[in-house]
């Protein structure tokens, strides 16, 4: 089992920034994906943005140039910094991990992101 630990979520308004992060402990192996989807309320999960363990990258494109995924493999960490948030960027954001020996996935609880004035 991944456990996945998330933080950063919380009230911003347009424009402003957060930074996201998802600690992953248990049965971490070395060949992986993480990365991030969101919800909002009456919408499927939907991708937002990927890293691999190589460092690979992905992104939906309705973020592409605003947020950016980065992560630190020693703690086993990822993050999504978001910038020039909107107000269709709110949702609850979810951290997911993707162990690849036994093609198994793993979700965070979630964390809400709001954009409002």
């Amino acid at each position: 089992q991944v456990q996945l630990v998330e933080s950063g979520g919380g009230l911003v308004q347009p424009g402003g920034s957060l930074r996201l992060s998802c600690a992953a402990s248990g049965s971490i192996f070395s060949s992986n994906t993480m990365g991030w989807y969101r919800q909002a309320p009456g919408k499927q999960r939907d991708l937002v943005a990927t890293i691999t363990s190589g460092g690979r990258t992905n992104y939906a494109d309705s973020v592409k140039g605003r947020f950016s995924i980065s992560k630190n493999s020693v703690k086993n960490t990822v993050y999504l910094q978001m910038n020039s948030l909107k107000p269709g960027d709110t949702a609850v954001y979810y951290c997911w991990y993707r162990r690849y020996d036994v093609m198994a996935d793993y979700w965070g609880q979630g964390t809400q992101v709001t954009v409002s004035s």
